[in-house]
């Protein structure tokens, strides 16, 4: 999952639509190297957290990590599954995978990459006493419930039953139960492979290794990330990446915590790609921008979430549901966002397949009725919403507020968070009691990750659930979903699923992206994949 921070959840990134910042402020210099060779420079977030692949749950760590990892497989415009480093992954039953590697990778450090890397990097991913964010992508891995056996309850093991190597560029995977699309998610952060030297003595990843991680993929850092003070990430291209090479040398994610300012530096030739842009700058980039603006199909869906869990103010799905029918989403989409976005009417994004028009009859915007919903069942005086002011989500939160406050006869407190990882940490901690805005970015194409990673019991510890929703009926249709023979199989159970959630609205569904983002005159050949991430082997430098 990546909650993704602004147009990138949102898990999201990324529940999914993201961008972090560090210093709104940020240097506006070119960013140039010792030799003179000026980096490629892409506006970021700061992350969350330091570089761990199976601790980065949103948009901005993955980022950085896509640059500096090659996954198993990728996504090709049409939402299919691409071997990358892997040469095969095959099952005849949908429970038994062998992947096998391709040869010639190897890690910046030089080592030699083989599947003993990814069974290591699972197993540690895996193991609840590592507080690994991204655990639950793994709880389908036979072997999974004997590293997490509770809270308070001891590890017995180090590894899972269900990972084999089977020999230097192969391994096995076994499944608990069959899952059709096992092979469709290992294109997420989360599966990237750890070298040998990410873990210390005591076997844990170190925190040296994080700072500055050592990958297999088209970057390499230039020296450790001092989280909180750097204003930038420095990459400089890995030449002995086996595969397509970056067509140029340097790459610089400068960190912001304003989405307007970053634009400005954009605007200023400062900046060469912001992938992101607020509301406020749409239009200005369409005029100014021509044909290096960029407008996009994108995945990922905004949402406005309730903790659940630990604030009872919102137990009653019926003051939910006139939440969310007094949210009026259309202007929201063409006023707010310029016409760039569309309302939302289900949980799935229209994108993928499972997405069913006008599922959310509470996703109508029908003011008389939620007044009167509201009111029948004592809906609060006072609402609180939350959101990240590093992501431009200022203009549209205000809107939500807005409609809140006249149609419902309320009174709405807008709270601001400098970072996308400020709100995350406080709702990890159950320490924020109010709505709060979600976004998410899909890790792969699949109807089943805007479900399980956000809304799954097990998601509550070990995912993006923050709302700490939990149903059983739920859980027992996204298991059967997983189960089915087919993907076409499971998708009647993901949708009967889609249905419990449109019934229950632990989140409220608002808006589906789209990607705006612009780039400068100093760069041309700028794509996004499906995974919100730039395509940097189509990058080149003009000058």
């Amino acid at each position: 999952m990546r909650v993704t921070k602004g147009a990138r959840l949102t898990a999201g990134a990324a529940l999914l639509a993201l961008a972090l910042a560090a210093c709104g402020n940020s240097a506006s210099s070119g960013g140039g190297t010792a030799s003179g060779d000026l980096p490629v420079r892409m506006e970021l977030g700061e992350p969350q957290k330091l570089f761990y692949p199976g601790d980065t749950t949103e948009s901005e760590g993955a980022e950085v990590l896509a640059a500096v990892f090659a996954p198993l497989v990728s996504y090709d415009e049409n939402r299919q599954v691409v071997d990358e480093v892997a040469e095969s992954i095959e099952s005849k039953d949908n429970r038994v995978w062998t992947v096998s590697l391709k040869p010639g990778y190897t890690w910046h450090d030089g080592e030699k990459l083989t599947a003993q890397n990814y069974v290591d990097a699972w197993n540690y991913a895996a193991n609840q006493d590592n507080a690994q964010s991204a655990n639950g992508f793994f709880s389908r891995i036979d072997g999974w419930a004997d590293l997490n056996p509770g809270e308070g309850r001891t590890v017995s093991t180090k590894k899972m039953k269900g990972l084999k190597v089977v020999d230097e560029s192969t391994f096995r995977v076994t499944l608990s139960k069959p899952f059709s699309q096992f092979k469709t998610m290992l294109g997420y952060t989360a599966f990237y492979p750890l070298p040998k030297a990410a873990f210390g003595a005591d076997g844990r990843i170190t925190e040296e290794y994080a700072k500055k991680p050592i990958g297999q993929g088209y970057f390499q850092f230039d020296k450790p990330f001092n989280k909180g003070t750097d204003q930038s990430i420095d990459l400089t291209r890995y030449d002995k990446f086996p595969g397509t090479k970056p067509k140029f040398t340097k790459l610089q994610f400068k960190l912001y915590t304003s989405s307007e300012t970053a634009f400005n530096d954009l605007a200023a030739g400062n900046l060469d790609i912001h992938d992101s842009l607020p509301p406020s700058a749409i239009a200005r980039a369409k005029s100014e921008f021509g044909e290096r603006y960029l407008d996009q199909a994108d995945a990922g869906v905004a949402y406005i979430g309730f903790p659940m869990q630990y604030n009872k103010t919102y137990a009653n799905v019926k003051v939910r549901e006139a939440i969310s029918m007094a949210i009026d989403r259309e202007t929201i989409a063409d006023k707010v966002f310029s016409g760039t976005r569309a309302s939302a009417d289900d949980f799935i994004n229209p994108l993928l397949d499972g997405y069913r028009a006008g599922a959310c009859a509470a996703c109508v915007y029908d003011p008389a009725k939620a007044n009167e919903q509201y009111t029948a069942n004592n809906g609060p005086k006072t609402l609180e919403l939350g959101y990240n002011s590093d992501g431009p989500h200022k203009e549209w939160i205000e809107a939500v507020a807005n409609s809140l406050r006249a149609n419902l006869g309320v009174e709405v407190k807008v709270k601001p968070f400098e970072k996308f990882g400020g709100i995350l940490d406080e709702l990890d901690a159950k320490t924020y009691g109010g709505m709060f805005r979600m976004g998410w970015a899909i890790d792969y194409p699949s109807a089943e990750n805007y479900l399980t990673p956000i809304f799954s019991t097990i998601a509550i510890k070990t995912g993006a659930n923050y709302a700490g929703w939990s149903n059983q009926e739920f859980d027992a249709l996204l298991a059967k979903g997983d189960s089915a023979r087919t993907q076409e199989e499971g998708l009647k159970f993901y949708q009967q699923a889609d249905d419990i959630l449109i019934r229950e609205m632990p989140y409220i569904p608002v808006y589906f992206y789209r990607t705006n983002g612009a780039f400068s005159q100093n760069v041309k050949g700028v794509k996004i994949d499906l995974l919100n991430q730039i395509k940097w082997t189509e990058v080149e430098k003009t000058g």
